[in-house]
């Protein structure tokens, strides 16, 4: 009796432990299923954007950054002419930025690339390049389609890169926030781990965000884990990070700042058009964020470069 006992309990151990195994193998499968057509997608929409890229000589940043915005400043000699004027207590507004056209297109053309893409998906509003590591179409619905979802539509785990649904591209944005699953196979933002790399940082400081209406360069000057939390260290306001507050955009920049796990000698304005990439890590209350600023009118790549190399390890 015992022994028939002991028996059933080995048996019923064994069918759980085979049910455990081929569940795991299921999941296995379906991740490479969904990594492959994840990769295949990301093929073909590429091939659309390059095959109506303008061919025409590569031009310098120089020619293609664009004139930097002048934050309005408020002197103390200001101020007191202001207080001066009035016999009732005044006080000074935070200096704002205003709304940015983009130049040379504030009719909003779309280019004839981007209007290939979106015959694909009409999410399409942007295209992200990193070097050789990342080469992948933007899109903006909401901030949770995109998560289950690939560039074309289909369900798939791996997602797809989205710019937060709360940016509006009707003028130039203060600050791109875009998101991206951090996947252990390095799809998606799964790369941006490497920036953590100082050698890696220092090859490959510039980041490419091409969007509807204009394209654009950014050099990265902060890489490394924030927090969402207030009451910790590390924490980030991406709030603030996108506001037109010049006060609370730098004061979310130096958080950035101190973040990072790089000292980068990459200098940074509020006036600054910034783009932050941003992932999930272990912690909930946690995201790996790499935050880049647009490359201003007249500076040139090879000295930003030399910066970067300059860069060192915290």
């Amino acid at each position: 009796m015992r022994y028939n006992r002991f028996r059933w309990e080995r048996l019923a151990l064994l069918v759980v432990s085979a049910a455990l195994v081929i569940f795991g193998l299921s999941k296995l499968i379906g991740y490479g299923r969904d990594l492959a057509a994840s990769r295949r997608t990301a093929k073909e929409l590429r091939q659309v954007y390059q095959a109506n890229t303008p061919v025409a000589p590569v031009e310098t940043a120089a020619s293609t950054a664009l004139p930097e915005t002048v934050a309005p400043v408020i002197t103390a000699a200001q101020n007191t002419k202001v207080a001066q004027a009035s016999s009732a207590p005044t006080f000074a507004p935070a200096p704002r930025l205003g709304a940015i056209a983009y130049p040379g297109n504030s009719k909003l053309r779309v280019s004839g690339r981007f209007k290939a893409l979106r015959r694909e998906n009409r999410d399409i509003i942007g295209w992200l390049s990193i070097g050789k590591m990342l080469d992948e179409a933007v899109l903006r619905r909401d901030n949770e389609y995109y998560m289950t979802h690939d560039a074309r539509g289909d369900k798939n785990v791996n997602g797809a890169l989205f710019l937060d649904a709360s940016i509006s591209l009707n003028t130039r944005p203060h600050t791109l926030l875009i998101y991206g699953h951090n996947m252990k196979s390095g799809a998606m933002f799964g790369c941006l781990r490497n920036y953590e790399n100082i050698s890696f940082y220092q090859n490959s400081p510039f980041i490419s965000f091409d969007s509807l209406y204009e394209e654009g360069r950014y050099v990265v000057f902060a890489a490394g884990i924030v927090s969402t939390e207030p009451s910790r260290w590390h924490y980030v306001d991406f709030y603030a990070l996108g506001s037109d507050d010049i006060r609370e955009r730098q004061m979310a920049i130096d958080a950035l700042i101190s973040a990072s796990v790089n000292t980068c000698n990459i200098d940074v304005r509020p006036e600054d058009q910034l783009l932050a990439l941003v992932t999930c890590v272990s912690r909930d209350d946690e995201r790996r964020v790499v935050a880049a600023r647009r490359i201003r009118y007249g500076e040139d790549e090879a000295v930003l470069k030399e910066l970067a190399e300059r860069s060192r390890k915290r």
